[in-house]
């Protein structure tokens, strides 16, 4: 999976993207008249202004671009996701990266959301501050939500806050296993978790979120032998083709023998 800026040459997938999402979806919940003012509204000279401004971006899958997203200052624009690549959790990795570069100058993000969108923005954490009425054709009014979420700041490529995570592979001086659930959280380059499960009766961790994802932390925990068990963590994100991600890392104790370790963790 590749995210990068739409080049001049990405004009016609990108619009594509757009108009057969548009057209495939919004039947479901508009009338026809506003599946046309939507088409119209996302022109293909629309797009190609926001490429030149070097506001759009564009999610390839082998090579081929399923996903796109627009921002311009604070304002979230166009983010589309073909049909058959939804669910998959592209919409929310390309919310999260536009969130942190919004986040580098300014502390709310703006939206419109269309009736498909805005369950999925609230989950987010959009919250609708205006419902807007826009008279389109035959006097057809298309309602919308105007949504906003206060951003803190987040300088890093990946948002780990809400994303819960289990150890695929551990070494075997470790003591977190497959059974053990890590709850993380990010508040811009803070990251801390919650973990428990298996031999972990109850642990945690708090560390810094580098700006290209990767991560440095400590950790406690008791175990089921009522030990304090304390270790010190670096940990590589693995973006996975679904949206989710593998956390390779590389830790070490520092209480007990001092050993080190690696583990595989897992997005769930």
């Amino acid at each position: 999976m590749i995210y990068e800026l739409a080049k001049p040459e990405d004009l016609q997938a990108v619009y594509n993207v757009v108009q057969y999402t548009i057209k495939t979806t919004y039947p479901k919940y508009y009338p026809m008249e506003v599946v046309d003012f939507f088409c119209k509204h996302h022109s293909e000279a629309a797009i190609e202004k926001d490429i030149k401004n070097g506001y759009v971006s564009v999610l390839k899958i082998d090579g081929d671009i399923v996903a796109t997203g627009c921002f311009v200052d604070n304002h979230i624009t166009r983010v589309y996701v073909l049909p058959e690549h939804q669910k998959r959790g592209y919409g929310t990795f390309i919310i999260k990266n536009i969130e942190a570069k919004i986040g580098e100058k300014s502390d709310k993000a703006y939206l419109d959301a269309s009736l498909p969108a805005a369950a999925l923005y609230e989950k987010l954490g959009f919250a609708t501050v205006k419902h807007e009425r826009y008279p389109v054709e035959n006097e057809v009014i298309l309602a919308y939500e105007v949504m906003e979420k206060e951003l803190h700041k987040i300088l890093t490529t990946i948002n780990y806050d809400g994303r819960k995570f289990i150890p695929k592979i551990n070494s075997e001086n470790g003591e977190v296993s497959e059974y053990t659930t890590f709850a993380y959280h990010q508040n811009g380059n803070l990251l801390w978790a919650e973990y428990s499960g298996g031999d972990i009766l109850k642990g945690s961790l708090i560390g810094t979120v580098s700006t290209n994802g990767e991560i440095d932390f400590v950790y406690h925990h008791m175990n089921q032998d009522m030990q304090v068990k304390t270790g010190k963590c670096h940990s590589v994100p693995i973006l996975l083709e679904n949206g989710k991600i593998e956390l390779s890392e590389q830790w070490e104790w520092t209480s007990g023998d001092y050993s080190k370790g690696e583990s595989l963790l897992v997005e769930v």
